[in-house]
């Protein structure tokens, strides 16, 4: 049985369904797909036109079409992060209040909020 001191899961929370974190995975691929095909069509207008530094250029597309496709079965095989190890969720305008605040001696202090300083009494 649930607390009843904390909060119920919005559906907002609930991570994507499989499927879509599947579609999203397989747009990323082809869109690294797509980079790499594209570093190749700009290979061969580089060749065509005889660029300078020509082989400065080509090296830098190769390096790109061999280390893409790795990067992209990587991503493709892994998991979208979850919403709460996400950057934004820690920096930004939701911060939290300090927790160095002074209490003067007729306040009581406030409780924090967050679930990791819940206290939890033995007695009850």
């Amino acid at each position: 049985m649930p607390n009843a001191h904390e909060k119920p899961a919005l559906i907002t929370d609930a991570e994507p369904s499989r499927d879509e974190q599947l579609r999203i995975r397989q747009i990323r691929y082809g869109v690294m797909m797509a980079i790499r095909a594209l570093l190749l069509i700009v290979a061969f207008i580089l060749v065509s036109v005889e660029a300078p530094l020509l082989w400065l250029w080509l090296s830098l597309c190769a390096l790109g079409m061999v280390l893409l496709p790795w990067m992209a079965v990587l991503v493709a095989n892994d998991r979208l992060p979850k919403e709460r190890h996400r950057l934004s969720n820690r920096v930004g305008p939701k911060r939290r209040r300090s927790r160095t605040r002074e209490v003067t001696s007729n306040e009581a202090p406030e409780p924090d909020e967050s679930p990791a300083s819940r206290v939890i009494d033995v007695d009850s």
